[in-house]
């Protein structure tokens, strides 16, 4: 079910103009930075247009009212591996159809998302596929009332603006850290990205860690770094936590990338795995499995992702929508143990 509906119509002019007590064509000089206009006037019309999330219309003359056949899509990054096989995803639905996605890249920084996001809706997209249900109050008001469909994606834990799809990242913590206490491995090390920007990864740690507390667990290091998902990243954390703390049983990575460079150190160092260290990351990247032990990893459902939300924004542009089309959609993913989570013999 839908909890919320977009407007009927998207903001105007009009809309600024009442709201900050000046003429529409003043709002119009400033939006457009033409003509003479007084220093607070103006900072009235731009915090009267952020706070109502009012984006100027790029389109002239008779296709103003219009919206053209594009699909803003805005993802944090085309470095990690994960959100080009959404963008897959989105094009394979939209392939056949009037729809083209445009992509804008935010570098997991809200006030570019902010930025990408107003240049975006000021072309009139007929809708809006985004990454993340956190965003700046700006953001959010431009998404409330940008009038299109609006689908959040890759997280279901929070409360969308519109439409969602993803996975819950909390659970899929917690669901790995019952993996790993099933397996026999008590002494948790965890290495990841720097939390503040990569909510999805903080919410899997969150996730985790009360999954290990349930039984009585703590996780014994930690440590965290900024930049891309580098194995020469993950060989280096797993260097240097190792020489920290040499008792550790098991390494649970944020992502694949840093897990696979620390399972390269570890064979290197003719460490046994997963008898003496069991190593777990997470995204499932198909690029790894030609690496020399299959890494233990959790799907996150990237390519099904695309798809489901391009299907939404698809539908709710013809003219006759499907009722039936879910809009809030938790997809489920797969736990594979890999070579590298030791299974227990049976017996």
């Amino acid at each position: 079910m839908q909890l919320t509906t977009p407007p009927k119509r998207p903001l105007t002019l009009r809309d600024v103009s009442d709201a900050c007590g000046v003429s529409e064509m003043t709002v119009s000089r400033v939006l457009r930075k033409r003509g003479d206009v007084s220093d607070a006037t103006r900072d009235r019309v731009l915090a009267a247009a952020k706070a109502l999330g009012y984006v100027p219309n790029q389109i002239a003359g008779s296709l103003a009212s219009q919206r053209v056949n594009l699909v803003a899509v805005i993802i944090p990054s085309l470095g990690n591996m994960v959100f080009p096989e959404v963008l897959n995803g989105v094009n394979q639905v939209l392939e056949d159809t009037p729809l083209q996605p445009v992509v804008g890249v935010t570098d997991y920084l809200p006030e570019k998302e902010e930025r990408v996001l107003y240049e975006m809706l000021s072309w009139r997209p007929s809708g809006v596929i985004i990454a993340g249900l956190e965003h700046s109050e700006a953001t959010r008001a431009m998404l409330r009332n940008a009038g299109i469909p609006v689908v959040e994606i890759m997280d279901t834990d929070g409360k969308p603006v519109d439409a969602m799809v993803g996975i819950s990242h909390r659970r899929a913590g917690r669901e790995m850290a019952q993996a790993i206490l099933r397996e026999g491995y008590e002494r948790i090390g965890f290495m990841g990205t720097k939390m503040p920007l990569d909510h999805r990864a903080r919410k899997r740690f969150e996730g985790f860690t009360e999954g290990l507390a349930k039984a009585g667990v703590e996780i014994e290091d930690r440590a965290f770094y900024s930049g891309g998902s580098a194995l020469a990243k993950g060989r280096e954390m797993t260097r240097e936590m190792l020489e920290r703390s040499p008792d550790l049983d098991f390494l649970y990575y944020s992502n694949d990338m840093i897990g696979a460079g620390g399972l390269l150190h570890l064979l290197d160092e003719g460490i046994d795995i997963p008898g003496q260290i069991g190593l777990a990351g997470f995204n499932n990247v198909e690029l790894l499995q030609g690496l020399p032990r299959q890494l233990a990893t959790m799907d996150a459902c990237r390519n099904e992702i695309g798809q489901a939300a391009a299907r939404i924004i698809l539908n709710q542009t013809i003219p006759d929508p499907d009722p039936d089309v879910p809009t809030q959609i938790t997809l489920t993913p797969t736990l594979s143990l890999g070579d590298t989570l030791r299974r227990r013999r049976q017996g």
